[in-house]
């Protein structure tokens, strides 16, 4: 007898086939069998009647590194149908491997909860192990960070690593990737992976490359900051190509004026890349905002170079803290300006959550550059930075090489992982999309939607049975009501489950039943394509 039927079902594969009529049987924790009239006996059964059954989504970006070690049950993500999460991008895998100053950065990104996590590992497969001994709501596949390697080898300083340092980094990441690790992430844009030249990340890549494992990417500059969009482009194209490994580019955006109306130009590259023979595709959140820490955000990299002590000691310094002013400045020039940099999470003073940095510096009587360095004295703190347009989001949104992914993480609406203002994404991305470009602006069908959100980011992890609905595959399956998908989360209530997603199974565990959480954890730890 199978465990669970879901019976008169409009079935989207995945694939971006059309939808058909049929029952789906799950045994075991697979799919086993889909009919397209004959019922079979099963333990539960499901009616689907007019609802749209579908695989899990897979969330190919997110930074729930430390989510499931603090809460098990955080349910933000599986509750919009994400059975899967891809972790450790940007370069940080926060949590392995803990070494030097990765494990310093580890204790200062951890320190907005009020929970502490018993850390009794240093290298990534005892990351996996305690991951797999605290348990998740949904799957969790993982990637080594290079910002953490670079921090656990050479440090945070600004200089190019030692022929050793390096060697020392390229085993790191070996071992991160033969200990389970899926993929190797970089965050250019942030310290200390700002520092790192061409030629050291592309060392580092063809470990992933040897192994057929994927480069994911937070390119260089995504607007005008540093290099320019383009020139980041095609850095990211160049490391795949010399590292012979799949490029991801993550959260895909055109995040400045000068250039705004350029998304078209992206695609044009990317699909010139793809006809090179370059394999390469992005992931986009479907939102004109970013979200990020207030160092990431606005600070200068000279000027984050040896850790948070040297800051504060540039800061004190009445020059250098000038010339930080003066490019913060510049910064809020070539963006939305300090009244689009929203404080998110701010541990010391909660009142600030939700502000902007026009209104704080008016409520401090100074700057909004010099209220960010006022708040930074304290402590670090989480931000939403508006950057983008809805023209460049949707232009992307339509394009066939660009998944959807959140750049979230799992939360909750109670317990630690409900604290500030977080952006919504975290809550909403794939209900949004839905919402927004199916239903509402009908950019793209629900079929390619699915596909966006299942097989392509299967795809691009590589992994063989999950991302499509067929027997033999894992049972990772939702079921949504289509005409009342709804994003609940937004910029200042953000801690809200969506509306429409009504079932969500994992590993063929019953999830979300009715659009409330069972209390199951049957996530598994995906440590190689076949898992």
């Amino acid at each position: 007898m199978n465990d669970l039927e879901i019976k008169n079902a409009s079935i989207i594969d995945g694939l971006g086939n059309d939808t058909y009529q049929g029952n789906l049987y799950v045994k075991n924790g697979k799919i086993v069998a889909i009919t397209h009239k004959e019922t079979l006996e099963a333990k539960v059964s499901i009616n689907a009647n007019e609802k749209i059954v579908t695989p899990g989504f897979i969330d190919l970006h997110t930074h729930s590194d430390a989510s499931f070690l603090l809460e098990p049950t955080a349910q933000s993500k599986v509750r919009q149908g994400v059975t899967l999460e891809l972790i450790g991008n940007c370069g940080s895998s926060t949590c392995a491997p803990l070494i030097g100053e990765s494990l310093n950065l580890f204790k200062q990104r951890t320190s907005v909860y009020e929970k502490d996590i018993d850390v009794n590992w240093t290298d990534y497969a005892g990351y996996i192990e305690a991951s797999k001994k605290a348990g998740a709501t949904l799957n969790i596949a993982f990637q080594v960070g290079h910002g953490t390697l670079r921090a656990a080898v050479v440090g945070l300083d600004d200089r190019p690593p030692t022929a050793q340092e390096l060697t020392e980094m390229k085993r790191l990441a070996g071992e991160s990737l033969d200990a389970g690790a899926l993929g190797f992430s970089t965050g250019l844009f942030y310290a200390p992976g700002y520092y790192a030249r061409t030629d050291e990340v592309i060392a580092i890549a063809e470990e992933a490359g040897k192994r057929n494992k994927l480069y994911s990417t937070h390119q260089r500059d995504e607007g005008s900051t540093t290099v320019g969009l383009f020139v980041s482009i095609n850095e990211a194209i160049e490391i795949g190509r010399r590292a012979d490994c799949k490029v991801q580019i993550s959260h895909v955006k055109c995040a400045s004026p000068r250039v705004w109306g350029k998304a078209g130009e992206y695609l044009e590259l990317l699909e010139q890349t793809v006809k090179e023979g370059i394999d390469v595709a992005g992931d986009q959140y479907p939102y004109p905002a970013s979200s990020t820490f207030i160092t990431g955000a606005l600070f200068p990299r000279w000027a984050l170079a040896g850790g948070r002590e040297a800051t504060l000691k540039y800061m004190a310094d009445e020059d250098d803290r000038g010339r930080i002013i003066d490019e913060m400045n510049e910064t809020f020039k070539q963006g939305r300006g300090a009244d689009g940099t929203i404080i998110a999470r701010y541990v010391p003073d909660e009142s600030l959550e939700g502000k902007n940095l026009e209104e704080i510096a008016e409520s401090m009587g100074t700057t909004p550059a010099e209220a960010a360095l006022r708040i930074y004295e304290k402590s670090e703190a989480m931000v939403v930075s508006y950057g983008m347009t809805d023209e460049d989001v949707e232009t992307f949104a339509a394009h066939p090489l660009i998944a959807v992914a959140s750049d979230g993480e799992s939360l909750s609406t109670e317990g630690v992982l409900s604290a500030g203002k977080p952006h919504p994404r975290s809550y909403g991305t794939n209900p949004r999309f839905i919402q927004k470009f199916v239903n509402d602006k009908k950019l793209v069908s629900i079929q390619e939607a699915i596909r966006k959100m299942t097989s392509m980011p299967a795809q691009r992890l590589g992994l063989t049975n999950r991302g499509r609905l067929t027997p033999g595959y894992a049972a990772d399956i939702v079921i949504m009501d289509l005409p009342n998908v709804e994003e609940k989360a937004t910029f200042v209530d953000p801690h809200q489950y969506p509306k429409g997603i009504t079932h969500v199974i994992v590993n063929g565990e019953i999830v979300i039943k009715d659009e409330e959480f069972t209390g199951k954890t049957p996530g598994k730890m995906i440590t190689n394509f076949n898992s």
